[in-house]
């Protein structure tokens, strides 16, 4: 243990010592002889506090102290509480604050981040107002020393004019007593100026479809997973048709990227969710592993145009943010339709960051239809940032999950016309009713991050995940052969799956600051890399239920893989109206493949040789990227975009010696963007085109995903998003997209007809997506001294018809989840209902060939087959804020 503990030790202080070792990173904390010439950050806007209605009675005097990171751009980046006053009036103080405007401090010229201590002082009786100004430095104040000697920037605040709104939760101006001024913050010069900033910058934009999800529409709308955020960003949407411990299957911009094959997931910019080779589905994401009340920020980046995107970004990436803005405890007890019962704890910290919190959550289910999709799952996540000696910043994350459900399969449609089976149920055989899946992940993730003031930053972090997986499900009822005993047949095509994965890795950046080559032209340079290795076991065996007994193995394989990719990033600044970042990606795979079941010899044979192909492969993918940025006018931006990405292969489709086949993708994208701030209005158009060299489908018979010839996107997505009013959030997007086969798969022995032709539609994807999403939050009224608000917000999803392989096509899919609460103090109730018109639709349509022995005289012809979206389910929510 003393070693392990050693080796942890060393660990971090070499990854300390690297990041030090940069020397565009000299960022002075206290002021030294050298480091030039510093103003302080003065206020320019800013918000009155509120005095807690609540608190008016008693006449509290108290004062509260906010620590304030104020950006480059003088935006308030970060804000926590120092010294608390009380739960109510940090609450206000933070409130307050966060809308504040800054001039940012500068060095030399040059805007830094700073960091100020902003005081307040709440009272019940009326202060003098003050207007805010600038800051005065202290006559005794030195440009050296200790921290203690820099000056501090006194910002006030002068009385609320009425005009002025308040913001949800605050209480109006009207409801105060008359004569009451409002707090203000009262100058300290003694107190320090911190040249220094927490948490992750927000990276800039790489294209018109680069879209952010943030708190006001992630709460606009009932979020079950993590993975229902993404039904909110343009031209996405997710479905469960496999039950709650299988992955969500995801939709992007005319991508069926089934459970991630096509969009590269990470967290926190450090851990990859993605598993290579996963048995069930190439690029396996399983987002369950993220609590959805800890999800602070979404960024989807739809196409491929940053050189940070690697190993699955075909149609975009996903990167999930966490933080928990309001602090304290709280805890939500739900409960609802088919005895749902979900238990979720948070507690943040006050005086802490946001990324600092731990919550931990419970869900049991019967599930919707007899009872046959039932589940139990939990899960925890911890995060706690910290500051290190050399301005350094830490991020350490620990998180968990688990999960096992019944799986109802799949239905025939024609079967579900005759009234043979209930739509939303299962067939009665043992086969279909011995459906299941289990999975489990835990990851640690260790960051170090230093941001410079002259817009340098480096950061470096290491992570590791142990991921199982396991399903039995049955897709085609009674169709299977055994391989190596033809004579077994007919004891159901139930498929078991297992997939054991070990992976750990680490990613590298560095990016310098910015340079001026002539007054008119600025570069900056970006690099890094990253390298994640897996350890995988695998099996896929076909088992006669209700003993799942193993009538026949398919797989049963060890993979060893390794991914080291790295990266150059630059950006050229022409005057103020143009941006031109690029740069080259190449990426390195290995594989060594022990397929025990591979070279099997052929049955009623003598054998001349044991089972078994061990092999090893290699590749590398390059991806140049690119994309301009030019603003015609100051609310106008137009974009180009053009990049290529890669998609790893399956290890056990390769031969011994291969080059890794990469699918690759050439994407391109135009578009606009136009912006009015004063009623927080956004709207794009894009459009793009994407081909990749082939593709993926589902296989039904092996229950995986096969190999099919190139295809094409070509479409559009606009997107519209409001803010008129404060407390209103809007969101409204459409996407556009043709969706085709450029060159039929070749014939195999085992598939010598495959169901695919050049220039048909691809299967399963929907060629018009719509998405509207509401959210609206305010002070209904006044209870018992205390504000009582409300909200409300709704989401509702369009799924235009989708065609499927053999000429068939799905219905159309109309969706509506909606969302309501109100809250007074620390107590919250709330009702979130899905799919609240209850509308009758199918989560997955397919087409195959299936033998459920439902008919004297069974078709071998291919078949739809469907899988029940859930009916209207409402849940109610009871939250404490402790």
């Amino acid at each position: 243990m003393r070693f392990v503990i050693s080796r942890w030790a060393t660990s971090i202080g070499v990854l300390a010592a690297l990041l030090a070792a940069f020397p565009a990173f000299a960022q002075p904390g206290p002021a030294r002889p050298d480091a030039g010439n510093v103003t302080l950050p003065s206020v320019v806007e800013h918000v009155d506090a509120v005095y807690p209605p609540g608190k008016l009675q008693q006449g509290v005097d108290t004062n509260v102290e906010v620590l304030v990171t104020v950006e480059r751009d003088g935006t308030v980046g970060d804000a926590e509480v120092t010294t608390s006053g009380g739960d109510e009036f940090d609450a206000a103080a933070l409130a307050a604050v966060r809308r504040w405007r800054f001039t940012p401090a500068t060095r030399d010229g040059k805007p830094i981040r700073a960091r100020i201590r902003v005081p307040f002082h709440f009272a019940p009786d009326p202060h003098p107002p003050v207007a805010p100004g600038e800051p005065e430095a202290d006559p005794h104040a030195h440009t050296h020393g200790d921290a203690k000697d820099q000056p501090h920037p006194a910002p006030v605040e002068k009385p609320r004019p009425p005009a002025d709104k308040p913001r949800p939760g605050e209480a109006a101006p009207e409801e105060l007593p008359s004569g009451l001024a409002l707090p203000h913050a009262v100058a300290e010069p003694g107190k320090p100026i911190e040249i220094h900033v927490q948490g992750r910058p927000n990276p800039p934009r790489r294209g018109v479809s680069d879209f952010r999800i943030d708190r006001a529409i992630i709460e606009s709308a009932p979020r079950p997973t993590a993975a229902d955020i993404l039904k909110s960003v343009p031209g996405l949407h997710v479905m469960r048709p496999e039950g709650e411990a299988v992955a969500q299957r995801v939709y992007l911009r005319g991508f069926d990227a089934d459970h991630g094959q096509d969009i590269q997931f990470s967290l926190g910019g450090t851990i990859p969710l993605n598993q290579p080779s996963h048995i069930h589905g190439q690029g396996y994401a399983d987002l369950n592993v993220i609590i959805p009340e800890t999800v602070r920020s979404v960024r989807v980046l739809e196409g491929v145009y940053d050189p940070h995107q690697g190993d699955f970004s075909v149609a975009g990436s996903v990167d999930f943010d966490l933080g928990v803005e309001e602090r304290g405890a709280r805890a939500t007890a739900s409960y609802g339709s088919f005895d749902t019962k979900r238990l979720v704890a948070v507690w943040a910290p006050p005086g802490q960051s946001e990324e600092t919190f731990g919550a931990a959550v419970v869900r049991t289910t019967d599930g919707f239809g007899e009872g046959v999709r039932g589940a139990v799952s939990g899960g925890a996540v911890g995060q706690y940032r910290f500051e290190l000696p050399g301005d350094l910043s830490a991020l350490v994350h620990a998180s968990a999950y688990g999960a096992r459900s019944n799986v109802a399969g799949v239905l025939r449609r024609d079967d579900i016309d005759a009234g043979r089976v209930d739509f939303y149920g299962a067939y009665p055989d043992p086969t279909a009713r011995s459906q299941s899946a289990g999975a489990t992940r835990s990851q640690v993730a260790f960051t170090l991050q230093r941001a410079g003031d002259d817009g340098s930053e480096s950061s470096i972090g290491v992570w590791g995940a142990y991921a199982t997986y396991r399903s039995r499900l049955n897709f085609t009822g009674y169709t299977q052969r055994a391989r190596t005993r033809p004579q077994w047949v007919g004891r159901g095509d139930l498929i078991e799956q297992s997939n054991d994965d070990i992976g750990t890795g680490a990613r590298a950046s560095y990016r310098t600051r910015r340079y001026e080559i002539l007054p008119w032209l600025k570069a900056q340079l970006a690099l890094g890399g990253d390298v994640e290795a897996h350890a995988i076991e695998q099996a896929q065996n076909l088992l006669e239920a209700p003993q799942n007994e193993t009538w026949d193995k398919r797989v049963d394989a060890t993979v060893r893989s390794l991914r080291a990719g790295a990266y150059v990033d630059g950006l050229l600044v022409i005057s103020r109206w143009a941006r031109l970042r690029g740069g080259l990606r190449a990426d390195f795979l290995a594989y060594d493949i022990d397929d025990r079941l591979g070279n099997l010899p052929e049955p009623g044979r003598e054998p001349t040789h044991y089972p078994g192909f061990r092999r090893t492969a290699a590749g590398v993918a390059w991806g140049p990227r690119v994309s301009l940025e030019v603003d015609p006018l100051p609310v106008l931006r137009l974009f180009a975009s053009y990049g290529q990405g890669y998609r790893s292969p399956q290890a056990r489709q390769l031969e011994e010696g291969e080059q890794a086949p990469f699918a690759k993708v050439h994407s391109y994208e135009v578009g606009a963007r136009w912006t009015y701030a004063p009623a927080r209005i956004t709207a794009s158009l894009a459009a793009y085109q994407t081909r990749l060299s082939y593709d993926l489908a589902f296989d039904a018979e092996e229950g995986r995903l096969e190999r099919i010839g190139p295809t094409t996107r070509t479409g559009l997505v606009a997107n519209l998003s409001a803010g008129p009013i404060a407390g209103l959030t809007t969101g409204l997007s459409a996407t556009l997209v043709r969706a085709t086969l450029d060159a039929p798969p070749p014939a195999t022995p085992d598939n010598p007809r495959p169901p695919y032709a050049e220039g048909q539609s691809l299967p399963f994807v929907p060629p018009v997506v719509v998405r509207a999403d509401a959210s609206y939050k305010r002070q209904i009224a006044s209870l018992w001294g205390k504000p009582l608000v409300g909200r409300a917000g709704f989401g509702a999803t369009f799924l235009s018809p989708r065609p499927l392989p053999y000429g068939q096509q799905a219905q159309a899919v109309f969706v509506v989840d909606a969302s309501l609460g109100i809250r007074r103090d620390f107590v919250e109730i709330g009702l979130d209902a899905t799919n609240l018109l209850s509308s009758r639709y199918a989560d997955t349509e397919y087409s195959f060939v299936s033998q459920w022995n439902t008919s004297e005289a069974p078709s071998l012809l291919p078949a739809r087959h469907i899988s029940a979206g859930p009916p209207l389910s409402i849940l109610g929510n009871l939250t404490f804020f402790l």
